[in-house]
């Protein structure tokens, strides 16, 4: 009868999680089960000492195979959710190729995925449901920085690693020791392409745009100020609009007048799409120059031949002939069946990144991960090489990226 019971189970759970996972969760249960036997039927022979390492030594069979729980937030619909389906796609892909490498510490990796729809205050609510719910390891998100810096203090006070992939206000690692980052920070990206714009475009008087509803647009208008001022350029004047605006015909009305050298405007590419076309239907011709938010296919999608001849900061290119990229892009492209775009790459580095560490660190304590990623130094990722500072910040290249004929080209190439 036990023969038969077990070959009715076990043809059942294959059939549901494949062979070779059926058989160690079968494997597992019924060493538990005869532990569980051996201990009740010895009950009166063996002492409380002898009975406990009975139990314990089933317990330990058990999480021995346990999937290490890593957790997600990520925008994954709302207004930027190309940002979080690009992260998610990468954590996805790393976590494929690892598991199938064997995983982590002889244990398979779980990703548990929360979605803040874009809305101010989810990312918080996702981070305590994944720390105190689902009992994750570490946490990778958010792809913005004003949500990163919601979601932050409560992973910090749960000393729980968080890593994200893309948010790069200088702000959010400053929240504590247990944040961390594979992005370039904003003083980074708004300085090199102040001195972009002032060396290589010649460009002496510029005119802004900002998004007032994102921090990251805030801080990086502050750093390119500060950064193309000091090298004898001038602001000829300020606009601003918020995250989900249509028309701006208000804002760039202005700028036509003050006739600048060119336009920077520091947002996200939802918005720039339609504020490059529509400057470009009321006589604008000069370039607009850009961020890292920039980059996804659909600024090019929305914004057409109008975005030809602009300049944005960025940490990737699929066109990087590098053989760690070249292979990326393949296999992402094999996965999904599209070139991956900069929060791919970012997402693919986090998700290797953190395995790495807890690789290295060896056991499964949260403490022990941190202090791994701490000491993280030239880690080969696809988006360069990258070695965390004593801020946990990444110290990494970046890229001055421009559009030609519709497509991303790199304009130059920008050591850290």
């Amino acid at each position: 009868m036990a023969l038969l019971w077990f070959c009715g189970v076990y043809s059942k759970v294959t059939e549901r999680e494949g062979l070779r996972r059926a058989f160690k969760r079968l494997l597992v249960s019924l060493l538990g089960g005869l532990s569980l036997t051996i201990a009740k039927c010895l009950r009166p022979v063996f002492r409380a000492p002898q009975l406990a390492l009975t139990l314990a030594l089933a317990t330990s069979l058990s999480a021995a195979t346990a999937a290490i729980k890593l957790g997600e937030v990520d925008p994954l619909t709302g207004g930027v959710s190309q940002f979080g389906i690009g992260c998610h796609q990468g954590f996805v892909l790393a976590f494929e190729q690892i598991n199938a490498e064997g995983g982590i510490l002889g244990q398979q990796i779980e990703l548990v995925t929360e979605d803040d729809e874009s809305k101010p205050g989810q990312s918080a609510t996702a981070v305590r449901k994944l720390i105190t719910q689902d009992k994750v390891l570490a946490i990778l998100g958010d792809a913005t920085s004003s949500a990163t810096l919601e979601a932050a203090p409560i992973a910090q006070t749960d000393k729980i690693p968080m890593i994200t992939p893309t948010a790069t206000n200088p702000r959010i690692t400053e929240v504590g020791d247990f944040i961390f980052r594979v992005c370039f920070l904003d003083e980074f990206q708004g300085r090199v392409l102040a001195r972009f714009a002032r060396e290589k475009l010649k460009a002496q008087r510029i005119f802004t745009l900002t998004d007032v509803k994102q921090d990251y647009s805030v801080d990086l208008l502050k750093f390119f100020k500060d950064e193309f001022t000091k090298l004898g350029g001038t602001i000829v004047g300020e606009q601003s609009y918020s995250t989900g605006d249509i028309d701006f015909r208000a804002q760039l009305t202005p700028i036509r007048g003050a006739k600048p050298d060119a336009v920077y405007v520091p947002g996200y590419y939802q918005e720039v799409a339609l504020i490059v076309k529509q400057g470009r239907q009321i006589g604008l011709t000069m370039p607009f120059i850009g961020c890292d938010g920039w980059a996804n296919q659909a600024l090019i999608a929305i914004g057409g031949k109008a975005i030809d001849g602009c300049f944005f900061t960025n940490h990737f290119s699929p066109n990087d002939q590098a053989p760690v990229v070249k292979s990326f892009v393949a296999k992402y492209q094999e996965k999904y069946g599209s070139l991956p775009d900069t929060f791919s790459a970012l997402g693919y580095d986090a998700a290797r990144l953190l395995a790495d560490a807890i690789r290295r660190a060896g056991t499964l304590n949260p403490q022990a991960v941190r202090d791994a990623l701490a000491t993280t130094a030239g880690f080969p990722g696809v988006t360069g090489q990258i070695s965390l500072d004593a801020n946990r910040n990444a110290s990494k290249p970046g890229l001055i990226v421009t559009v030609r004929e519709g497509k991303f080209e790199i304009a130059e190439k920008i050591e850290p």
